[in-house]
């Protein structure tokens, strides 16, 4: 997912149950294979298949299926804005290939070539309502060449599924590239301290004291660049123009009661702007970085007390 994954896992429930570092060790290669099924950088994964399959309608595993019905999830949560059928355009905007391991270009210097600022706004195709996902015959259908981009809501699906496999361990943390699923009945009475980094200067800005559900933080400083014209582009684009969006906005944390979730409302808030990052964030809480680098908290500033719904849940 070129990204770095995190595990925290304390003492099991159950005796029969693997010790905390076997667990470890079996979601690791769990992750590993989730990656390296749903990557849209590998020719030989799942999803590139689907993609290059030219039927309307397509056999697919429950992992991948699991996957699709992230994305529609997160375009209807959003109302269009976190849109999945957004490949061509992202790899139109540079980002054809994998960035793992890549330095990303300077946000500073982003924000200093004074990018016009906008919010985005969804397409009126709504190309992610003709995407369906058919449980019974295990398939995925979508008009041929819609291109599908599990991006972002892949780390939260994974987290999740992480989460729900940790379910009967006293306390754990899984962190799949900043989307973050906390449990077990250990963190109701010792929360978890997940802290914040400014995009801007690596500073801890704050720390959210979490016992269950998700936690999520999105910044435009992880995956930015430079195109051959000089300007700068990164990950985050309006499906409406198909370009990245510069709204005001360069970070964002959110919480909910799954890392899906909270990975959604994260984009949201970036795509959306400060307006609309208030009111995405009012239910549950979170953070936002303005360009200048001020960070504002926004909704419940209590602790964060959730159970986790496993939103998209994958097997």
């Amino acid at each position: 997912m070129g990204s770095d994954i995190r595990l925290i896992v304390e003492a099991p429930l159950l005796a029969d149950l693997p010790a905390p570092h076997e667990a470890t060790e079996i979601q690791r290669r769990y992750i590993e294979d989730f990656a390296r099924r749903l990557s849209r950088f590998r020719p030989d994964s799942e999803l590139c298949a689907l993609n290059g399959d030219q039927h309307e309608t397509v056999s697919a595993s429950g992992l991948l299926r699991a996957a699709v019905s992230a994305g529609v999830w997160a375009a209807w949560r959003s109302e269009g804005l976190v849109d999945p059928t957004l490949l061509g355009e992202i790899e139109a905007a540079g980002y054809a290939e994998s960035h793992d391991g890549r330095e990303p270009a300077s946000l500073r210097e982003a924000l200093a070539a004074g990018p016009a600022l906008r919010v985005a706004r969804a397409h009126p195709d709504e190309r992610w309502k003709a995407i369906e996902v058919d449980e019974r015959r295990g398939t995925v259908r979508r008009p041929p060449g819609v291109g599908i981009d599990t991006g972002g809501t892949g780390k939260g699906l994974a987290a999740d599924a992480v989460a729900h496999r940790l379910r009967s361990y006293t306390r754990y943390v899984v962190d799949c590239g900043g989307d973050i699923a906390v449990g077990g009945v250990g963190a109701q009475l010792e929360p978890f301290e997940i802290e914040v980094e400014h995009p801007l200067t690596g500073e801890s800005v704050h720390a959210f004291r979490v016992c269950g559900g998700g936690i999520a933080t999105s910044g435009l400083n992880v995956r930015i660049w430079r195109r051959e014209d000089g300007s700068f582009a990164h990950h985050l684009l309006d499906p409406c123009s198909g370009e990245p969006v510069w709204s005001g906005l360069i970070g964002a944390t959110a919480l909910a009661p799954s890392a899906l979730e909270a990975e959604t409302l994260t984009k949201i808030a970036l795509l959306s702007g400060p307006m609309g990052a208030r009111r995405a964030l009012a239910e549950h809480g979170g953070l936002i970085v303005h360009n200048d680098g001020d960070v504002e908290l926004v909704g419940p500033r209590d602790e964060r007390c959730v159970t986790a719904s496993l939103t998209g849940r994958a097997a």
